[in-house]
């Protein structure tokens, strides 16, 4: 399975994680997998929940949660951010 590397942001916690991630994977399933490992990582700091999106760390849009990682066009060293 292809994948590709980007760094994930976490303003509640201040850190950046390096991550895998499979193209083939829609957008809510790759949050769901990163919020609840962003929630154990960050001792308390960021608590996963339903509402938890991905967005582009550059620009601030919110990824669109039906789409794939790869329909979105995201690359190798793309910068996300976890809310």
């Amino acid at each position: 399975m292809p994948k590709i590397l980007v760094e994930i942001y976490n303003p509640a916690s201040h850190h950046s994680y390096d991550v895998f991630i499979p193209l083939k994977s829609k957008v809510y399933e790759v949050a769901y997998l990163l919020s609840n490992t962003a929630s154990e990582l960050s001792k308390g700091y960021y608590k996963a929940t339903e509402q938890t999106v991905l967005c582009d760390r550059v620009t601030g849009q919110v990824l669109d949660h039906q789409l794939t990682i790869e329909e979105l066009g995201l690359k190798n060293g793309s910068k996300l951010m976890l809310l």
